[in-house]
This record gives C-alpha cells, sequence and structure tokens, in this order.
C-alpha cells in the first residue's frame, strides 16, 4: 500500500491542497512507497503566517527553558534511534549503521545548541565614558527556513534548525521531496519535548515551495545544501531580497597520499570515505592523489583487492557495506560518468556498473567503480559524480598534488596522509580548501567548530553548526546607557564622546 504523507503545520499533521505531489520510492526494491504532497504558493504563505505568530511566544521562553526542551528532544530522538534509522533507511538506501549515523551527528548539533545561555551572552564595558556603560545583546531574527537535500534526511535538517530554534526563531523546513518520512517525524518529536505548535514546521515542494521562501518578507534567513548551482541560485535569490544565506554546494574532496604513508590503513580509509553511503555524500572522498609512481602502483593494488570485496546489497541486510542509490536517476548519473570516464581515455580498473541483487532486481543498485590514471582535464575529475566512484589523479611530487587541490573549482573537504608533521603542517596552512584532515580521510568538524567548504563550495559569510551558526540565525543589538547622578550641567545637542 502506497502511504500519503503530509505537512506539518502548526503542531499538525496538513493535508496537501495543491493536488501535486511527488513519489518516495523504496529504493531497496524500485517501488513507489508513499506520495508526497507538493505545496504551492499560498501553502507555503500559510506556513510562513503561521511561524510568526508562533515565534514571539517560544523568544520570550529564557535560554534555559529553550534549552531543557532541546535536551528531551534528544532523549526522545535516542529512545526512538532503532525505529528512526529504519524509516531513514528505507526511504533513502543508506545502511541502517549509517543511517544511525546521520541522525547522531545531527543530535551532536543538537547538543551543543543545549549550550546556548552562554553562547548568546552578549559583551559588556564597564565606564566606556563617564558615567556610561556600552553593552550587546544577541535576539532572534524572527522567521527562518531550511531547504536540506536527500542524502543527509535527519543530520542536515538539525544541523539548521538546531541552533535556529536555540536562538529564539521560528523555523520553516523544506526537506527533499525523496525521503521526508523523517524531518516529519522529528516535528512529532519536537512538539513532544516542548516546543510550542508552530515553531517547528515541515512544509514538501518543489520550486515553487523554495521561491516562496526565497522571496517571503517575513523570513529573515535560509540555509540550504545541495548542487552549486542550486546553491548559488538561492543564495543570489535569498540575498536579493534582503535575506541571509547560508550556502553549500558541491565538492570533489582530494586525498593526498605522500610516500611516507601506511598504504594499508590508507587503502582501508579510501574505501569507506569514497564508497560509503554510495558516494552519496558531500563530504564523499573521490579523488585519491598519490605522491610518485611507486605510491601510485601500490595504492591502486591495494584499493582494487578492496573494493572487489564490496558487498553491495540491501540497507536492511546488516552485512552490506553500502546499499542502494536514492532514486533511478542516480544511477543513470553514475553509469554515464563511468563510460564518460571510459571514453575519455581514463583507465577502469573495476568497473561498477550492471550490478543485480539476488531478491532485489529492480533496486537502484550500482557498484563500486575505480578509475586510476586520470588527468585534470577529464569530466570524471572535474565534476561531482555523487555515486560510487573513486578517481585516482597520480602527481609527481608533493607541489603538484597541492596545485591540482587547489586549481579545482570546489574545496569542501580535502585530506593528506603522511607520518611527517612538518609535510602536514605545511600543507593544511597552504591547503586552499575549508576543512582539512590529517590522517582523517572525511574531516567533517565536531559540531562546536564550523563547517563550511571555500569556492564553489560554499556562498555565504557564516558556515554551519558551532560559533558561526549562533551568529548566523541572531543579530546584535548595542546599548550605550547612561545613568545621571544629580543634576548636571550638559549640552544636549552635542554627540556623546567617549571622553
Amino acid at each position: 500500500m502506497v502511504r500519503e504523507l503530509t505537512h506539518f503545520i502548526g503542531g499538525k499533521h496538513v493535508t496537501g491542497t495543491s493536488g501535486a505531489f511527488g513519489d518516495v520510492f523504496d529504493p531497496n526494491l524500485g517501488q513507489v512507497q508513499a506520495r508526497v504532497p507538493l505545496a504551492n504558493t499560498a501553502e507555503v504563505t500559510a506556513v510562513i503566517d503561521n511561524a510568526a505568530a508562533a515565534q514571539p511566544v517560544w523568544a520570550a521562553f529564557n535560554p534555559q527553558k529553550r534549552a531543557r526542551v532541546l535536551m528531551k528532544f534528544v532523549n526522545l530522538v535516542n529512545d526512538e534511534m532503532d525505529s528512526l534509522a529504519a524509516l531513514l533507511s528505507s526511504e533513502h538506501g543508506k545502511t541502517i549503521a549509517d543511517a544511525r549515523g546521520d541522525i547522531q551527528r545531527g543530535l551532536e548539533v543538537i547538543e551543543f545548541a543545549i549550550g546556548i545561555p552562554h553562547l548568546l551572552k552578549g559583551e559588556y564595558s564597564d565606564s566606556a565614558g563617564t558615567g556610561i556603560d556600552v553593552y550587546s545583546m544577541r535576539q532572534p531574527l524572527g522567521v527562518v527556513a531550511g531547504i536540506t537535500p536527500f542524502n543527509f534526511p535527519a543530520m542536515i535538517p538539525l544541523w539548521k534548525a538546531g541552533p535556529a530554534l536555540a536562538c529564539g526563531n521560528a523555523f520553516v523546513l523544506k526537506p527533499s521531496e525523496r525521503d521526508p518520512s523523517v524531518p516529519l517525524r522529528l516535528a512529532e518529536l519536537f512538539l513532544e519535548a516542548g516546543l510550542p505548535p508552530g515553531v517547528f514546521n515541515v512544509v514538501n515542494g518543489g520550486k515553487e515551495a523554495v521561491d516562496t521562501i526565497l522571496t517571503a518578507k517575513r523570513i529573515k534567513a535560509v540555509g540550504f545544501v545541495g548542487s552549486t548551482p542550486i546553491a548559488q541560485y538561492i543564495y543570489e535569490t535569498a540575498t536579493a531580497n534582503g535575506k541571509r544565506a547560508q550556502c553549500f554546494g558541491g565538492a570533489k574532496n582530494h586525498a593526498v597520499v605522500m610516500p611516507d604513508a601506511d598504504l594499508d590503513d590508507v587503502a582501508d580509509q579510501l574505501i569507506g570515505a569514497a564508497y560509503g553511503s554510495a558516494g552519496e555524500r558531500c563530504m564523499a572522498l573521490s579523488v585519491a592523489v598519490p605522491v610518485g609512481a611507486e605510491t601510485a602502483d601500490r595504492l591502486v593494488e591495494k584499493l582494487t583487492e578492496r573494493v572487489h570485496k564490496l558487498n553491495v546489497g540491501r540497507s536492511d541486510d546488516a552485512g552490506a557495506d553500502f546499499g542502494p542509490l536514492v532514486g533511478l536517476d542516480g544511477v543513470n548519473r553514475v553509469n554515464d560518468y563511468v563510460q564518460i570516464g571510459v571514453d575519455e581515455g581514463a583507465q577502469l580498473v573495476v568497473d561498477g556498473r550492471g550490478l543485480t541483487v539476488d531478491g532485489a532486481e529492480n533496486g537502484f543498485f550500482v557498484g563500486a567503480s575505480l578509475f586510476d590514471n586520470v588527468t585534470a582535464d577529464m569530466r570524471i575529475y572535474q565534476e561531482e559524480i555523487f555515486g560510487p566512484v573513486l578517481t585516482v589523479v597520480r602527481a609527481g611530487d608533493f607541489e603538484e598534488a597541492l596545485r591540482l587541490v587547489d586549481e579545482h573549482e570546489y574545496g569542501n573537504g580535502v585530506a593528506i596522509f603522511t607520518r611527517d608533521g612538518d609535510t602536514a603542517r605545511d600543507f593544511s596552512a597552504r591547503v586552499q580548501v575549508g576543512m582539512v584532515g590529517v590522517n582523517v580521510p572525511i574531516p567533517v568538524p565536531i559540531a562546536y567548530f564550523t563547517f563550511g567548504g571555500w569556492k564553489g563550495s560554499g556562498f555565504g559569510d557564516l558556515n554551519q553548526h558551532g560559533p558561526d551558526s549562533i551568529r548566523f540565525y541572531t543579530k546584535t543589538k548595542t546599548v550605550t546607557q547612561r545613568w545621571p547622578s544629580g543634576l548636571k550641567e550638559s549640552n544636549a545637542f552635542v554627540i556623546p564622546t567617549m571622553d
């Protein structure tokens, strides 16, 4: 039976009225399992109305009370971790273990946001001038929105919503229409945790819904994660309409492998970083850059051996290393890129196309592919594939490897594998990428640091989670105050100075 999904508005499930629907597939079987309503402008406007009405009530909660709601939410999600992970896996296709990680990394940002009483503290200067004190305070923006991708249906919504809610804002979430059930369940759990109705809303939709959010005057800030062309469109449209925007796009994350690295460890790390979650991660490590011919030959040999041992299966198969892609379009895209690589002259060492899984022959499966002798002018190097494809680009020396990374359009994440501290330190200081891993293949920072890429991977001045998120979701008010003691001569027509 095909489930009928809803929006979540004002603390209630609301049936869509636009008449437009999207299909939610079971990627293991390639079958439609649910229909999700796609909101029109009128429906999105009603959501914003509801959020604007609810926000002052939430903002009036003191920061400690808001933190307690978030604490209870964390406990509720942990209590339902197994069912949430199964639900996420059933719509996205990542393994159960990977789905749990998706949820857990989202909760870590909620846990960071629980420290909001401290994070909202402003500055104070006593006696900045004669009888004058100056202090600042951080106040919520009002109604803010998140437009989030299919590949992390729990983590990215929580990265956006956690700090926004902690700061006293109301939040409108427009999740991916490919896997919306977990965001809808999270909305229920926020309500159960004590969040006032209307403070967290979920509205499903496509471009019409997005454009309504981007142009609505009462939406004060927008966060987005997705492809670079859409990230740039959302950033430009949002800012043109007077909104703050933090928009994160595509990636082509490199791993520079120095000759002194432990190649067995590197190969193990690269396999998980490149092929985990079927490569559907903005932090997937999709380019290996071994330095020197001997390093490259040995690394490719070790990678090839490990790729052949990967087990691709249903997302609910505990023995699967990764499951299906989220949709048939993803399978076609990956297959097309593999053929492009072959046509461009790259050496296809392992071909993952044509994979079928017993009992799930119609599922959206594609195996792991490995290319060697890829060059910087090839499309499989320049463009984000977003699938289980690892390319090896050989570099003659350290400087060539560094130049490859720096000259690429994207600057999301990068890693270097070496036993030499001076090399690692020099690389970390010079490389033009937003997040760097030293012997760490996927350098996603912990929640109290900030996450964000450079160049074509990120648009906006402030990043996700960490202290940047508090700055993004608040506005600073500075108060200069003077309390006269008795009657004194003064000239009210002169601008106050600090003399």
